[in-house]
């Protein structure tokens, strides 16, 4: 058995590809740089990060133009073809459409090529011939086709309308896919949120006419109680059995009504059969099913602690909008990650912040921070209007919480100078109530944050705030992005000589 999401925590907008016995998976990244993180597996559940697509300060312009929570990369679309790698995607701060490519999907990937077409979430395929198509949600709504040429970008024929769904709003994500003798177009539909669904139609020609299948929408969790939900932009692949698979983003909604979800758009797995008129029929998304081929691949857990003794930041590691050259350093201080405010706040564009997607629902991070004569801390980051932290400087360590328009200092405590432990801990509510006096015996989120400094595994060890965690959720901030928690310097420079993230089963 395997257990969804195959992928967990901000990995949204999954497409994957096979080429023989491998899988390659890329996902969305928004305002985040290293941009589209790229997985890679042998059974579609192990799924281990081999890096970014776009990982150089030159492959894109950085801070992104017009950056701004949950803007920047959407929707990217992999595929193999002629012995390479292509993958397609929309900037929507600056410059639209564009394609890199790679002989290796390890990279190193290509400057991008840019493509004067408008709207976003675009795909590639091709005929037997060589010619190249690219669907795309259009800016007026429905899927739009032309005939592009990747390597240059040329646009070969305008593009014209070909579906607009089934009729629900926002018919968007559309892969295209030759099947048999038939072409079939997968869109998502119903908007992102909880109507979220995924449809389908088929045609004998990649220009259509365009049939839509009898049972669309093909998947939806729409007004049901499964503990998945908001189901949909889909991407379809055929396993080395035959047997079929959809990847697709979902998310776990927690909490009183209405629910909210804090991880962000996971990426999900579930079985694909066929019917006897050639219809993809479609499985709800399971919380565990049989793995596909029964065959096991498993993958080593990615380290929970980072001491920071390589010349490089693994990729999982991520920065909002940039990372700015002399911003941060492995080197300066061998053994410790360094880094160097840009900005005096985390409210705004512009500071100094690496850190990692929070992936379980309950989890602890810890770090050794030395903050010198500066100061900085842990974050645990929705955008620059949603972010709790604690941090040390001046001789103290306070938390912050910024909601919306209101930042407050909640909690603060004289500390020695020199390393000190900092800890963010987050527990489901129904396991671990918030505090009486944080609720006044209201409800509580999907989760409770917690702060502490002091050896988290000895008896000294203090908590100096407990706040709810709905405020960090996406139905309060809005946008596309989940949770991240990171380090961060807003004056001088702070060092961290490690950092460990720890699922509660370990905690």
């Amino acid at each position: 058995m395997y257990d969804n999401p195959v992928i967990s925590g901000f990995h949204p907008d999954p497409s994957v590809c096979r080429v023989g016995d491998d899988y390659y998976l890329v996902c969305s990244s928004f305002e985040y740089f290293p941009g589209l993180p790229l997985f890679h597996s042998k059974d579609l559940v192990h799924w281990e990060q081999i890096g970014n697509v776009l990982d150089r300060p030159g492959q894109l312009p950085l801070p992104l133009p017009g950056a701004k929570a949950s803007g920047g990369l959407y929707a990217p679309t992999i595929r193999h073809h002629d012995g390479r790698y292509w993958v397609i995607n929309t900037n929507i701060d600056g410059g639209g459409n564009f394609v890199v490519s790679a002989e290796r999907p390890e990279g190193p990937w290509s400057d991008p090529v840019w493509i004067d077409l408008t709207g976003i979430d675009p795909d590639l395929a091709w005929e037997e011939d060589g010619t190249c198509w690219c669907a795309f949600s259009g800016p007026e709504g429905g899927v739009n086709m032309a005939r592009i040429d990747p390597v240059t970008g040329e646009v070969l024929e305008e593009p014209f309308a070909t579906w607009s769904g089934s009729g629900l709003k926002y018919p968007e994500a559309p892969h295209l896919y030759r099947i048999g003798d038939w072409w079939y177009l997968l869109v998502a539909e119903g908007g992102t949120e909880r109507g979220h669904s995924v449809s389908v139609a088929r045609s004998r020609s990649p220009r259509g006419p365009w049939e839509g299948a009898p049972a669309n929408p093909v998947l939806s969790h729409s007004g049901t109680a499964r503990p998945i939900q908001n189901t949909g932009h889909a991407d379809l692949v055929e396993a080395p059995d035959g047997s079929w698979w959809m990847v697709l983003l979902g998310v776990r909604p927690r909490g009183f009504t209405p629910d909210v979800h804090v991880l962000g758009r996971e990426t999900f797995l579930t079985p694909v059969e066929w019917d006897r008129d050639g219809w993809p029929v479609v499985a709800p998304v399971p919380v565990s099913h049989a793995a596909p081929g029964g065959a096991w691949h498993p993958l080593p857990a990615p380290p929970a602690r980072d001491d920071f003794d390589g010349s490089s930041l693994a990729p999982h590691w991520i920065s909002p909008f940039a990372r700015r050259e002399g911003s941060w350093s492995l080197a300066e201080r061998p053994g410790w990650l360094l880094l160097s405010a840009t900005g005096p706040a985390l409210d705004r564009p512009g500071y100094t912040f690496v850190g990692r997607r929070q992936q379980h629902h309950d989890c602890r991070v810890t770090a050794l921070i030395d903050p010198g004569t500066g100061r900085g801390g842990l974050c645990v980051r929705l955008d620059e209007a949603h972010h709790y932290e604690v941090e040390a400087g001046g001789g103290e360590v306070r938390v912050v919480a910024r909601i919306g328009p209101l930042r407050q200092t909640v909690a603060r405590r004289p500390v020695p100078a020199g390393p000190l432990y900092l800890t963010v801990t987050v527990r489901t509510s129904d396991l671990v109530p918030a505090s009486p006096e944080l609720t006044d015996g209201g409800t509580t989120g999907p989760d409770t944050i917690a702060f502490g400094f002091g050896d988290p595994d000895a008896p000294d060890t203090r908590q100096l705030a407990e706040l709810d965690g709905r405020y960090l959720s996406t139905e309060v901030a809005c946008g596309f992005t989940g949770r991240v928690i990171g380090m961060y310097a807003t004056e001088g420079t702070v060092a961290f000589d490690w950092y460990e993230y720890a699922p509660a089963s370990s905690a």
